[in-house]
């Protein structure tokens, strides 16, 4: 079955660098990422755009708009990019010229979408400040995806990240799809009310275990936490928004996709792995085609 994983990331990030040395010993690289995507029958994958201006800066306010994938040189054929916002640089007297930069890049065919990184910058998805941002969506027809739950690092604030500030701004922004990132972790119950509540969220299953097989057997035996998981998708009923991700360097993407097999009712596979990514990411259809 061919997989879409819509959350990995390409960044020169130190934390990413660290996990996947020391963590999930993933090859994390353009080319280890392309032999797992091979692996794995991933036909394509969207990264999440994010940079740091020093190393360990993350959340780094220095970042200009947009954030992209700097790891390497050139971005792969094989990945679609969602640009990253620094809201910090949304104010004052540069914030046009930000907004000009974001705008430019939205209307590059590999652009995928939006990534809002609540709780690691300090403002809720419903400020003002986030405004011209959601316009620019609603302008370009893609999605915004959102961060939201723990963060991986501790200079975040989880009042920022809980998934009921989402509520609040798809009620705002109808004309705006968005994206709960690592379906809201640990408020999964919230998650899936707001993803039930709101025709125009989704969620992805990103990031909810890090590590290597030693690590993702502990928790996939563990049935309390897997069941923290399958009730909010029991209750929530709403197969046709879930979306596979992986959040790597995270995790190794094979095993990954076992855990997510292991979560998702066999019937929901194909939708949750492959087509509902098509649903939200409209642009996405014709990057296949091209590949």
């Amino acid at each position: 079955m061919p997989i879409i994983d819509i959350h990995i990331h390409l960044s020169d990030i130190d934390s990413f660098h660290k996990t996947a040395a020391e963590l999930s010993k993933v090859d994390y690289s353009a080319a280890g990422l392309q032999v797992e995507f091979a692996r794995n029958d991933v036909v394509l994958g969207i990264g999440m755009g994010v940079t740091e201006q020093t190393k360990g800066a993350f959340p780094d306010s220095a970042s200009p708009n947009p954030m992209g994938l700097d790891l390497e040189e050139t971005v792969p054929p094989f990945l679609m990019e969602c640009v990253g916002i620094n809201p910090n640089q949304l104010s004052g007297i540069g914030a046009t010229a930000e907004l000009d930069r974001i705008e430019a890049r939205l209307q590059a065919p590999e652009v995928a979408g939006i990534k809002l990184y609540a709780g690691y910058y300090h403002h809720f998805v419903y400020d003002a400040i986030y405004g011209p941002v959601y316009e620019l969506a609603a302008k370009y027809g893609v999605p915004v995806v959102i961060h939201t739950g723990d963060t991986y690092s501790m200079n975040g604030l989880l009042k920022y990240s809980h998934p009921l500030t989402v509520d609040e701004l798809a009620y705002q922004q109808r004309g705006v799809n968005f994206m709960i990132c690592h379906l809201g972790d640990p408020w999964v119950m919230d998650a899936a009310e707001v993803v039930a509540k709101n025709p125009n969220v989704y969620a992805d299953l990103s990031g909810l275990v890090v590590g290597d097989r030693p690590h993702f057997e502990r928790f996939m035996n563990e049935p309390l936490f897997m069941d923290h998981f399958r009730r909010a998708l029991v209750y929530s009923d709403h197969y046709e928004k879930m979306l596979f991700g992986t959040d790597w360097p995270l995790a190794p993407i094979d095993l990954y996709a076992e855990f997510v097999r292991r979560l998702v009712p066999e019937q929901h596979h194909e939708k949750v792995f492959y087509e509902n990514a098509f649903g939200l990411f409209p642009r996405i259809r014709e990057r296949i085609a091209a590949l």
